[in-house]
This record gives C-alpha cells, sequence and structure tokens, in this order.
C-alpha cells in the first residue's frame, strides 16, 4: 500500500539499509586510504625507546664521546628523581 511520499515501509526500510551500506563503503574506503590516520592497522608500531637507551646507542655508535655520554647521564639520573 503507498503513502503520500510513494512507497511503504518496506521501501523506506530497504532504503535506509542502502545508505547506511553506502556510508560504511565510503568509510571503509578512507581508512583503507589513510592507514596511518586510524587504529585499524594490524602492524605493531615499535616502543618508544627511553631517553637512556638512544643515549647509549648514540655512545655505542660513535657519536658521542664518553665525557658527554657521562655527563648526559647524570642530567638524565637528576631529572628521572624530580631534579
Amino acid at each position: 500500500m503507498m503513502n503520500g511520499y510513494g512507497m511503504g515501509a518496506g521501501g523506506w526500510t530497504i532504503m535506509i539499509i542502502v545508505w547506511i551500506a553506502l556510508l560504511a563503503l565510503i568509510g571503509l574506503a578512507i581508512a583503507r586510504i589513510f592507514p596511518s590516520s586510524g587504529g585499524g592497522s594490524s602492524e605493531k608500531r615499535p616502543a618508544a625507546a627511553s631517553p637512556e637507551r638512544l643515549l647509549d646507542e648514540r655512545l655505542a655508535r660513535g657519536e658521542i664521546d664518553v665525557e658527554t655520554y657521562e655527563r648526559l647521564r647524570g642530567v638524565l639520573s637528576r631529572r628521572g628523581e624530580g631534579g
């Protein structure tokens, strides 16, 4: 049976389902185009290295000398104590 809008309750139901599916497809497409902005990526990001570990790595690579290493290590330990 038709009402004043030209379609019955079944037609409206189908139209709503189609629009929901269309919006879901658009959302999926956007998530695939911009994967880094969404949380849906299954790739694990490496944990951020601690400042102490970065300092150790810089010393091991020869980027800083032992004196600089010890000075910076002291600064980091004082910072960790709340000072």
